[in-house]
C-alpha cells in the first residue's frame, strides 16, 4: 500500500466509531491542508504577518 493510502487509512481508523462521512472527509481535508502548509513553509512560500494584515484589509473593502 502506498504511503498516502496508509496515512488515510490511519486517519480513518483513528476516528470515533460514530464519526460521520462528513467528519471523516473534514479530517482528511485538514490533514492535506497541514501537509501543504508545511511543504510551503519548507520551500519558503510564506508571507509576513504584516503582509497578511494588508491583504485582509484589502479583502474587507
Amino acid at each position: 500500500m502506498s504511503a498516502v493510502k496508509e496515512r488515510m487509512a490511519e486517519l480513518i481508523q483513528n476516528q470515533p466509531e460514530d464519526a460521520t462521512y462528513e467528519e471523516i472527509l473534514r479530517e482528511l481535508a485538514f490533514e492535506q491542508m497541514i501537509a501543504h502548509g508545511l511543504q510551503d513553509s519548507k520551500e519558503g512560500k510564506t508571507i509576513s504577518n504584516d503582509e497578511m494584515r494588508h491583504r485582509m484589509r484589502a479583502w474587507q473593502k
